[in-house]
């Protein structure tokens, strides 16, 4: 099993906090005073945290936006679908998909660069500006990784429902209601999803903002966002798992250790948070209960093509290509559409030095692509191929 630190990244999310049992409604009103632990980092006051509503904020150019979208003027009515095509050509026409660009609405709407949460945040401000009713959906997508400067991001995603209030005296043209994904594959997979609260999202956002952070070597500033999250979403399991990490990369595993199992009482399945604390028993020297933790784990994951995959992402990080080989195959056994995995194969295969393997990979990777911008970044490694 891998040693590298797992940090809950919500690049969307991962929580269970919609699904509140009588149970959680008493743990979301707990003291979690004991769980914070502010004199590790003495200065986090000193970081800015964008309010609720700096990240819902929109400015006249976004407002003048939403209501040509959706405004017929002559017949003095909304038009749902209307809007809800206008965000999608507006984020297909320059919009540039970044995993790590987590932005506030305004800023998302003037950069045309988000990832999908910060796109869905967007979509919410401007449909709220409009009247529209509007639910954020966490989706429930199977465990997955990415790599990002040697640190494993568990992702998850989030998307939304734009419909005409049922109560509004306002005309509506054609659909009342229309749901908006940032993210092809998932609509094309059919996951089941559950509402979350904006107040969810804020706290998705502030994790999303506390892992640049913590990715960058900026654990004070890290803090202060998963702080604001745990203050705003108590019940948020991410939020926890994240703080664990931070109190364990500081130091303080008994901490590190309360906070772990305190996610876990949100949510006992999750894998990453068994994952995080059988990491810090290795750091604890409690080796015999890290391994018996790492098994049970890595047998509930191996029909996980994700798992394999990020496997094979830190062998190939570490130079180990034929061991990389062998996770990226185990994860095309298990799913042969993933571009990511495809891609793995294909540049694994090129350090192996076996160029007509790369390029018959890399053309997978290209066919399967959910985005102009992954299939033109395909394209383009191809064309160097073919220059070779």
């Amino acid at each position: 099993m891998p040693t590298q630190s797992l940090l809950t990244l919500l690049i969307i999310t991962v929580c269970l906090a919609a699904c509140q049992s009588t149970q959680q409604d008493y743990r979301a009103t707990a003291d979690i005073k004991p769980l914070l632990k502010d004199e590790l980092f003495p200065s986090y006051h000193l970081f800015h945290v964008e309010s609720e509503e700096d990240v819902f904020y929109l400015g006249e150019e976004a407002k003048r936006f939403a209501e040509r979208s959706a405004y017929d003027n002559a017949l003095n009515a909304k038009n749902v679908s209307g809007f809800v095509n206008a965000i999608l050509d507006y984020s297909d026409n320059g919009m540039v998909y970044r995993n790590n660009a987590n932005t506030v609405a305004n800023t998302t709407f003037n950069n045309r660069a988000a990832n999908c949460l910060s796109l869905s945040i967007m979509t919410f401000a401007l449909a709220q500006h409009l009247g529209l009713d509007t639910t954020f959906y966490e989706v429930d997508i199977p465990e997955y990784w990415t790599r990002r400067d040697g640190f494993s991001l568990l992702n998850g995603h989030i998307n939304l429902r734009v419909s005409a209030p049922e109560t509004s005296m306002a005309i509506t043209i054609g659909t009342t209601y229309a749901d908006v994904d940032f993210d092809p594959q998932v609509i094309r997979s059919h996951f089941p999803r559950i509402p979350v609260s904006q107040k969810n999202v804020l706290a998705m956002f502030y994790n999303n903002k506390g892992a640049d952070a913590f990715v960058a070597n900026s654990y004070t500033r890290a803090y202060s966002y998963f702080r604001a999250a745990a203050k705003v979403a108590p019940t948020l399991q991410q939020t926890w798992t994240n703080l664990g990490v931070l109190y364990r990369m500081q130091g303080d595993f008994e901490q590190a250790q309360r906070t772990y199992e305190h996610a876990l009482s949100l949510d006992p399945e999750n894998l990453t948070v068994w994952e995080n604390l059988a990491i810090l028993y290795r750091y604890q020297n409690r080796r015999e209960e890290a391994a018996e933790l790492f098994s049970k784990i890595e047998t509930k994951r191996k029909t996980n093509p994700f798992y394999h995959f990020i496997l094979g992402e830190q062998s190939f990080e570490d130079g180990k290509f034929e061991k990389a080989l062998s996770h990226y195959q185990r994860a095309v056994r298990l799913d042969r559409k993933n571009h990511e995995v495809l891609f793995g194969m294909a540049k694994t295969y090129f350090e192996l030095g076996d160029t007509n393997n790369a390029v018959r990979y890399l053309k997978s990777a290209e066919t399967y692509a959910p985005d102009d911008y992954s299939a033109e970044r395909y394209s383009s490694k191809l064309a160097v191929l073919a220059r070779r």
